[in-house]
């Protein structure tokens, strides 16, 4: 549901059918075109009996003396359509890249994250810890405030982690083709 994939698509397709109508410009084409009317020399005449006329006239057009010109057209229909083929294949080389890019950044966030959850929790003990010691007259409130700025800084950390994978779960949609 790419845009960009369907976009190279539609114009492989319409390549495949230039490289049709070139090929059928080599074919004789007959065209058959008649005219029924009436006519009268004075405007009170016109639709009087006997003012009535026809014409019938056909057409062959033969391609006879530019074959030349029609097959060089054919040529670069065909090389029109290697093009769109090259650009559909990138499409879905990018595609693919960016598809793999995403699951990879994907792993490592996961990991990344769950290393930054257990590194909080280690810190949500310390920081009770020096607050217990704080309690019991043991140490001083700067060991309280350090636990403190460590955990909240390890907790910003978990969000802009969190932040980045949801970052990365859209992007993975989009890339993905999602929301056509």
């Amino acid at each position: 549901h790419r845009p960009d994939i369907l976009m190279a698509e539609h114009q492989l397709k319409a390549a495949n059918a230039d490289i049709g109508a070139a090929r059928a410009a080599f074919f004789p084409r007959i065209s058959l075109t008649t005219s029924v009317g009436t006519m009268g020399s004075e405007l009170s005449g016109l639709f009087k009996s006997g003012s009535s006329t026809w014409a019938f006239s056909p057409q062959i057009v033969l391609p006879i003396f530019d074959t030349g010109a029609r097959r060089a057209n054919l040529k670069a229909t065909e090389a029109g359509r290697d093009i769109a083929l090259a650009q559909y294949e990138k499409a879905i080389q990018v595609a693919f890249r960016e598809v793999a890019d995403a699951l990879a950044q994907r792993g490592t966030l996961d990991d990344q994250l769950a290393a930054q959850e257990s590194l909080t929790q280690a810190l949500e003990r310390t920081h009770s810890l020096a607050k217990a010691r704080y309690d019991a007259g043991i140490d001083s409130y700067l060991g309280v405030l350090d636990a403190q700025r460590s955990l909240y800084s390890a907790q910003q950390g978990v969000i802009a982690l969190r932040r980045a994978r949801y970052g990365n779960l859209v992007g993975l949609y989009k890339v993905l083709g999602g929301g056509r």
